[in-house]
């Protein structure tokens, strides 16, 4: 019996021939990462330990963004404990406020996160790196304390479920977030419970790589201990200018053991929106159609990428954001925030009358830079529609791609972008 992409990268970091579901293995890692809420407790718990050296300062990977630039006293507290211990153990990958950018966008522009790797990180959407075809997944700040000390970490081998997109003919404006958003709808957000989700047929293949960091990044969201695509040549192009090391390509055999297939036909995709209270309320756009909104909000980890920013100023240009509306727009990196205005995104935002912010994870979990009043409603590209997710217990949040946030910007309500252009 074959392997799963994920069996193998599992078997090759535990050092065994090969890995079968509900194994119990210990498995080298390639990077360890946190940010600045998660970080600082796995710092204390990495110095209850009594270590004196981190296993590898270059393969760990500290990133400021969810608080920053802080916004109080204590999130400068936690800043600085992750840029103490950073200097302490000559941490190489470490960025400053200037340079730093959101977790899950930096670390794959910036080649860290590659094919083959073994990633783990004190954030759920770690899973992210599944899209270069590495296993990424998100552990509690304890385990990665204890990876930053040992260099590895215990890991059950996940089943795994393969979803085959079929065909190329997507809908006008459909990107992977709909994708994710219509796959969440169909199993729940449990529906991939410790499994390994596998993206894969010629609708992947047709996916730009920012598309795909989307649909991985919101692998989580149904549940999955990881999301993965399979490297080809449009992953090698992307990697080729950014990859500092040697990596391994793996791919799944073709009699490979799944515990579901599904497939869906791309042609029948529709925009998606997830209405309040979670992910799993997937709905077309049409559906959502004419509910109005307060507050848009166009980043994030997962739509925060200049793919992302290009479609939202492709509908917004020589429009105006509606009176009711407050837009924010948040690149996911300096390098993305310097290629839009190249490109004069952001002239197109400013004259509209959104917002533009410098890259931070701000809004996305009720952190600063976008917080909900009590009955207030907005429409995010973010990842998460939790009760409070953005702000007062009583505010909602829907979820959608950048088309649908920028249409409905202009709209101001929910709305298709071909009832803007």
């Amino acid at each position: 019996m074959g392997m799963t992409i994920t069996e193998k990268i599992l078997a090759s970091h535990a050092g065994l021939d090969e890995v079968v579901p509900g194994q119990l293995i210990s498995a080298k890692l390639d990077l360890a990462l946190a940010n600045d809420i998660t970080g600082p407790v796995a710092i204390s718990e990495f110095e209850k330990f009594g270590m004196d050296k981190v296993f590898d300062s270059k393969k760990i990977a500290l990133v400021p963004d969810h608080f920053t630039p802080n916004k109080d006293i204590a999130s400068a507290e936690l800043s600085k404990a992750l840029r103490t211990f950073a200097r302490k153990h000559q941490i190489e990958h470490y960025w400053e406020q200037g340079r730093v950018g959101i977790e899950h966008c930096l670390l794959p522009e910036q080649g860290i996160t590659l094919p083959g790797d073994v990633i783990i990180g004190a954030d759920s959407h770690t899973c992210t790196y599944g899209a270069v075809g590495a296993f990424a997944t998100g552990v509690g700040s304890t385990d990665l304390a204890a990876g930053m000390a040992t260099g590895e970490a215990w890991f059950r081998v996940p089943e795994t479920i393969k979803f085959v997109f079929n065909g190329t003919d997507y809908q006008p404006w459909v990107s992977g977030k709909d994708l994710i958003l219509y796959i969440i709808g169909k199993i729940g957000v449990d529906g991939a419970r410790y499994c390994a989700m596998e993206f894969t047929g010629a609708g992947i293949e047709a996916l730009s790589m920012d598309s795909r960091f989307s649909m991985c990044n919101m692998a989580i969201e149904a549940g999955a201990k990881n999301g993965i695509i399979a490297p080809d040549e449009k992953t090698l192009s992307y990697l080729e200018s950014r990859a500092g090391r040697p990596y391994k390509v793996y791919t799944s055999d073709a009699d490979a053991s799944y515990r579901d297939v599904f497939e869906f036909n791309v042609s029948d995709i529709p925009l998606q929106v997830a209405f309040p209270h979670l992910p799993e309320n997937a709905k077309s756009v049409q559906e959502a159609a004419g509910i109005k909104i307060d507050q848009i909000v166009i980043g994030s980890c997962t739509n925060g990428r200049l793919e992302d920013l290009r479609v939202a100023a492709q509908i917004l240009r020589g429009k105006k954001v509606h009176s009711d509306i407050r837009l924010i727009v948040i690149p996911g990196t300096q390098q993305i925030y310097k290629d839009a205005m190249k490109e004069g995104l952001f002239d197109i935002f400013i004259d509209a009358g959104a917002v533009v912010s410098t890259p931070t994870c701000g809004p996305c979990l009720g952190g600063h830079m976008g917080i909900l009043a009590k009955g207030e409603r907005a429409l995010s590209t973010t990842n998460r529609n939790f009760v409070g997710r953005m702000g007062h217990p009583e505010s909602e949040v829907y979820l959608c791609g950048p088309a649908v946030a920028a249409a409905s910007s202009v709209k101001g309500e929910i709305s298709h972008p071909e009832e803007v252009l």
